[in-house]
């Protein structure tokens, strides 16, 4: 038998979040190049300046049909037709429209971008907007609705926005419209929508991949360039409002056999200075199966599968009128929603008199960086990251950065930012449960008045 000499580990190399090349289209379209060797599928994000507050009074929703309907149809193919050529270069394109932006993820082989990006093209220039696809598109929104409701960690998400921000911010709505307003949508504000936020001047595209033998400014100058438009439009961004007085709201779901928590506030966004060491401090409390809040609600009492906090970013803007959502979410069996809910108190009011622990930071830093190589194996992950700067007016060397301000950050910075970020008196407690189970229990626990809503 030969023995094959064992193989030596090579050299240890720094790992660093891919820096793009930042250049500009005849046309105005922004346009961000990140070459990966290797990654023979390429991910290109078009970030579209068309946010959920840019949509008219009455028709929210608007947006995420239009972000449906841009693969339903151009002036070259019908909507049969283009999926038909998406799926012949093996691409797949898919849109969807937040707070931000609308944004649209292609993916497709190298060896098929050029056919693949004219298709995108066709899209963004000419998508058709048919009236009998769009009221398909309507109509399958408005049966998408009722799920969501019934599902309780939407219901719960849907009531925290209420609860949080004023009726006449876009934020205190649902995403994606309400029955009411999608009903109202038709071919013509979805063309309206469009006309008044979609062009290259105020667009930017990510692409990331192998570009090895690929030209990609006359690929681009071929397909995105023939994308004509206006000029922006000014726009400016009413400031972010929030009520998180301490306060409980029960949606009463009767004969529930689980509560669904979903705890939250308003906080500072990734412009902030204090937003690696909130991350830090974040993962800490509850940002995986051996933080501190699954420490003691699963592991030692047994009332939950998980529990989770987290923050997610909103609106980012540099003036500092961004906001991010910083929410504690889980569910517990019913007869021990009090319970639970006394000790995820008793875990936010220790961690505000003792601190964080070295340990605890040590390991929520490892693995918030140490991660970071494998999270940006593909190149999707990679042009969804930079889409997610370009859409927040973050620099390019953002994710970078960030990743060398989490490892610097100490136990201290990490705690003042997590206790300042979850204050149990300045917290708003969503419960989609069995209210005449839970009520008396919550209520005695004095952490907010109570109310119950139906829904």
């Amino acid at each position: 038998m030969e023995f094959h000499p064992r193989p030596k580990p090579g050299t240890p190399r720094v790992w660093a979040f891919p820096a793009p090349e930042r250049g500009e289209l005849g046309n105005g379209l922004t346009v961000l190049r990140c070459h990966r060797p290797g990654q023979q599928v390429v991910a290109v994000e078009i970030v579209l300046d068309a946010p959920l507050d840019a949509e008219p009074e009455g028709l929210d929703g608007v947006a995420t049909i239009m972000a449906r309907a841009l693969s339903e149809g151009t002036d070259k193919h019908t909507a049969e037709e283009f999926a038909a050529e998406l799926e012949r270069c093996g691409a797949t394109l898919d849109a969807h429209a937040d707070h931000p932006a609308v944004r649209v993820s292609l993916e497709v082989p190298a060896s098929r971008l050029h056919k693949a990006l004219g298709l995108l093209s066709d899209a963004l220039r000419a998508p058709a907007f048919a009236d009998d696809e769009i009221d398909r598109l309507v109509r399958n929104r408005l049966d998408e609705i009722p799920h969501e409701t019934a599902n309780p960690a939407r219901r719960a998400a849907k009531q925290l926005s209420a609860e949080l921000f004023p009726a006449s911010s876009r934020m205190s709505r649902p995403r994606q419209g309400t029955e009411e307003t999608v009903a109202r949508i038709d071919s013509a504000a979805v063309r309206a929508f469009y006309e008044a936020h979609v062009r290259p001047a105020s667009a930017t595209a990510v692409v990331v991949g192998d570009l090895t033998g690929i030209d990609l400014d006359a690929l681009l100058d071929d397909t995105l360039g023939a994308w004509t438009g206006g000029a922006p439009r000014p726009r400016t961004a009413s400031p972010v409002t929030a009520d998180d007085t301490g306060r409980v709201v029960i949606v009463d779901r009767p004969g529930a056999v689980q509560t669904q928590l979903l705890i939250g506030r308003v906080g500072p966004d990734r412009h902030d200075s204090v937003w690696p060491a909130q991350v830090v401090g974040t993962y800490c409390l509850g940002g995986t199966l051996t933080s501190r809040l699954d420490r003691v609600l699963r592991e030692e009492k047994g009332y939950t599968y998980g529990v989770r906090a987290f923050g997610q970013v909103l609106r980012s803007l540099p003036d500092g009128t961004g906001a991010a959502m910083l929410a504690i979410s889980g569910s517990v069996d019913t007869p021990n929603t009090g319970p639970a809910l006394d000790d995820l108190w008793k875990v936010l009011r220790t961690l505000a008199a003792e601190g964080l622990t070295d340990a605890e930071r040590d390991a929520a830093v490892h693995n918030l960086v140490g991660v970071a190589p494998l999270k940006y194996e593909t190149a999707a992950s990679v042009a969804g990251t930079l889409a997610d700067q370009v859409e927040q007016h973050l620099p390019d060397d953002f994710q970078a950065r960030l990743y060398r301000l989490l490892d610097a950050t100490g136990t201290v910075e990490a705690t003042a930012a997590v206790v300042s970020a979850f204050p149990p008196d300045r917290l708003v407690t969503v419960l989609v449960g069995d209210a005449a189970q839970i009520k008396a229990p919550v209520e005695a626990l004095g952490i907010g008045e109570v109310t119950v809503v139906t829904g």
